[in-house]
C-alpha cells in the first residue's frame, strides 16, 4: 500500500481572464514551488515513482481542461480529483471576474 510522503497546498489567480484552468495551474505552481525534495534516493525511488493525488477546487471544475492541468506535474502518475469551490470575486465588467483555485497535492510512494 503507498505511503503518503508529502502535502502540499496552494493557491492561484486568473484575475481578468476568467480562466479556470489558468487559476487552477498557478494553485498548483504554488504548491509545488516551495519544496525541494530530497528523500527520493534514500528511498532507493526516483520522482516518476510518485503517486500523485492532485485535488483542485474552483468555482466551475468543468471549465478546467483536466489534461492540461495534469501535465503541470512533470514527474509521477497524477490522479486529477476536481471539485466546486474556491472563490470567484465579481468585477465591474460582466465579464471581468477574478477566479480563485486551490490546489491540494498529496504525493505517495510504494515501498
Amino acid at each position: 500500500m503507498p505511503k503518503r510522503y508529502i502535502t502540499e497546498m496552494g493557491m492561484g489567480t486568473d484575475v481578468h481572464g476568467q480562466d479556470y484552468t489558468v487559476a487552477a495551474e498557478r494553485a498548483v505552481f504554488d504548491a509545488i514551488h516551495h519544496s525541494s525534495l530530497h528523500f527520493f534516493k534514500h528511498l532507493n525511488k526516483s520522482a516518476h515513482d510518485m503517486i500523485i493525488d492532485l485535488l483542485v477546487a474552483v468555482p466551475k471544475p468543468e471549465e478546467v481542461d483536466q489534461d492540461r492541468l495534469a501535465r503541470s506535474l512533470p514527474y509521477g502518475t497524477v490522479n486529477l480529483i476536481l471539485s466546486k469551490g474556491g472563490l470567484e470575486i465579481p468585477g465591474d465588467g460582466e465579464d471581468d471576474a477574478i477566479v480563485i483555485a486551490n490546489a491540494g497535492i498529496i504525493v505517495r510512494l510504494t515501498d
